[in-house]
């Protein structure tokens, strides 16, 4: 087996949990990298050749090995992922009495690189590694023999996979998928798209968060900004709004938003409006317009750190803006699941986007993933989404 030793003192962080390494990590004129096939796998030992764990690599990217098992006589196949699936799939029906939720979650599942989203009889699958596209077949497999699922669909779009190389691709994998899958979240219905739509088909990583915007909702005229497939909106008018405004860029994501809002009953009291949120939020400050209840919850606006100026300042954009048309004593919740978005960024961000607007901002709220995302303590970047729930008054 290939072996990478790493330089002194530089298994800290993995003795202490992480499974990353780092290229610049990397002893290599004691192991070196280059000529390393991607998604192969090797041993990983420390300074001193004590064995560390099995690990696959990628010798063209920056975190260039992964662990899999610290148990270095582990044989990394099929029956190794059957055992990983089991184990996920225990917690998850610890937490939930029906098949909708994230049933792989990378590393915090011992999978790093795979993420596998459960829609019932429906699996959604990336494999964002060129570790984890090299273990495909054992992953299917593996899928097929744990779940006996309906369908599984290989939803490979994650920007991720151009770091390592790796094409994007969507496609059927195994079984029949013929149209929109209908799934449940907080006992709301909602089909979606696992074959066009975004990601892996839906967003499970808000559940608790929307569940509490819509304990919120009752009454109120609500906007669910960056709306996609209605996931805030038709909760909230399922609680009792008064009124919600769908605003989103995508034709396809509010079709289906208007056919969730019918099939939960809730089709007269749902606007679809397609429009770039931006240009959005400044036509509807000139119109006047006023809501209760503004969801303002963006896709990833800063994807590697050094966007991290431009992202900061994208948000700072959208949460004035939002509470120019928030009516006095309404509610912000404002989102991101960039990760390069420290909450505390979000928090001064909001502060001051209070005070820009002079008006008077407190917290009542805050939220981070569902526990179907678990976070593993030892990796930071497990822990990505936050959300805060801001009451918002006329200035002090």
């Amino acid at each position: 087996m290939n072996r990478l030793r790493l330089k002194k003192n530089e298994e800290k962080r993995l003795r202490a949990g992480h499974l990353w390494i780092f290229s610049n990590e990397v002893d290599t004129a004691a192991t070196p990298l280059k000529g390393l096939e991607p998604g192969s796998l090797a041993l990983i030992e420390d300074s001193r050749g004590q064995a560390l764990g099995l690990a696959y690599v990628n010798p063209d990217t920056l975190i260039c090995a992964r662990v899999l098992t610290r148990d270095v006589r582990a044989s990394v196949n099929e029956n190794f992922i059957v055992r990983r699936l089991e184990t996920a799939s225990a917690l998850r029906e610890r937490l939930f009495d029906k098949p909708y939720y994230r049933l792989v979650h990378g590393e915090s599942d011992g999978l790093p690189g795979l993420v596998v989203d459960r829609f019932g009889d429906v699996l959604s699958v990336q494999t964002n590694t060129a570790g984890m596209e090299r273990l495909q077949p054992e992953i299917f497999s593996a899928l097929e023999k744990t779940f006996s699922p309906r369908a599984i669909v290989l939803k490979n779009t994650s920007s991720l996979r151009q770091l390592e190389g790796l094409q994007k691709e969507t496609r059927l994998i195994g079984g029949e998928l013929s149209g929109p899958v209908e799934i449940e979240e907080n006992d709301v219905k909602f089909r979606i798209d696992i074959l066009g739509g975004q990601k892996t088909g839906w967003f499970f990583d808000h559940r608790s968060n929307r569940a509490l915007a819509a304990k919120l909702a009752g009454g109120q005229r609500v906007l669910d900004l960056f709306s996609y497939t209605g996931g805030w909106g038709i909760q909230a008018a399922v609680a009792g709004a008064a009124s919600v405004d769908c605003v989103d860029g995508s034709e396809t994501a509010l079709a289906l938003a208007g056919e969730n809002a019918e099939l939960n009953g809730v089709g007269g009291r749902v606007n679809s409006l397609r429009a770039d949120v931006f240009d959005f939020l400044k036509q509807a400050r000139e119109e006047r317009r006023r809501y209760d209840l503004i969801v303002l919850d963006p896709p990833a606006l800063i994807k590697r750190k050094k966007d991290a100026k431009a992202g900061v300042e994208a948000y700072q954009r959208l949460n004035q803006g939002a509470l120019q048309l928030l009516a006095p004593g309404g509610i912000l919740v404002s989102a991101s699941c960039s990760y390069h978005l420290q909450r505390e960024t979000l928090h001064d961000l909001l502060r001051a986007s209070a005070r820009h607007g002079d008006r008077h901002l407190v917290f009542i709220a805050q939220g981070g993933q569902g526990p179907d995302h678990p976070v593993h303590p030892a990796i930071p970047e497990t822990d990505y989404l936050k959300a805060y729930f801001c009451s918002v008054t006329p200035s002090l």
